[in-house]
């Protein structure tokens, strides 16, 4: 029996502001490269017969219309920053498509962020419709315990572990299926994250800008985390106008490698 594909999409690989900035003139927000357009940061991952979003990024719904997203199974959160969940209205398309709530899980700022922000999805609400209404969601709370555990959680039958990291002086989560790993909005791994993302095929990345950043990696940490974790395939994301697509992949090319070390683009696709 052939084994079915696993297959990660980057659904966006952008900071916060998206690339290009309005009212930015540089190079790379005025380039006309498709690969220096970048939507707020998400990935689409299939495996197991499932279909799992990581993050309802605030450009979620052109993204799945590009994409054809039409089934999702759950969302995983990574934190509750704007650019990663304000999307979660454009999730009702899902309760409607799909006629079921939607499971949701994170940690207890996540969870405890989308119950204040949006207190109307979780309030008892109509049936559903096609149009209006509000999306359906029902969260899942990761525990510290589960955290502090280091087992992985069966999350709609597939075993993913979830990885804390900080992000300046929150902690969010990156998550880790199989050999691949998404790490985004991160500005320090401690020691014992470090080890579950060690082994891996692939790994994601943030990779904010040039310069330092107090709640991001910059280039030459994330380089650093690549060097000392050593995966066999890293993809830079979360990546601001710094970033010139073509002229970065040379330059990483020549350093690690051809193919080693590469900058996300929107609808990039891992298979593994």
């Amino acid at each position: 029996m052939k084994k079915a594909e696993n297959l990660l999409t980057i659904l966006g690989c952008g900071t916060s502001s998206g690339v290009p900035l309005i009212g930015c003139r540089c190079r790379v927000c005025r380039s006309r490269d498709p690969k220096n357009k970048r939507t707020r940061a998400s990935v689409w991952i299939r495996t197991r017969g499932r279909s799992l979003l990581v993050d309802s990024s605030i450009d979620l719904r052109q993204q799945a219309l590009r994409e054809k997203l039409l089934h999702v199974d759950a969302v995983l959160y990574t934190h509750p920053h704007a650019d990663h969940i304000g999307g979660v209205d454009d999730l009702r398309s899902y309760n409607y498509l799909q006629q079921q709530d939607l499971p949701v899980y994170g940690n207890d700022w996540t969870v405890s962020e989308l119950r204040s922000r949006f207190p109307y999805i979780f309030a008892t609400t109509p049936a559903y419709d096609e149009g209006g209404g509000t999306a359906r969601l029902i969260p899942h709370l990761i525990t510290n315990e589960q955290l502090e555990s280091g087992d992985s959680l069966a999350i709609q039958g597939v075993p993913i572990l979830p990885i804390p990291v900080k992000h300046g002086s929150k902690q969010v989560l990156g998550f880790r299926i199989d050999s691949v790993a998404y790490v985004t909005d991160c500005s320090y791994i401690p020691k014992q994250s470090f080890d579950r993302l060690k082994g891996l095929s692939v790994l994601i990345l943030d990779c904010l800008r040039l310069e330092r950043h107090g709640t991001h990696f910059h280039l030459d940490q994330a380089l650093e985390t690549v060097r000392a974790l050593r995966p066999k395939k890293t993809i830079l994301t979360h990546l601001g106008h710094d970033f010139d697509n073509a002229m970065w992949n040379r330059k990483l090319s020549r350093e690690f490698g051809n193919g080693r070390v590469v900058l996300a683009h929107d609808g990039m696709k891992i298979r593994w």
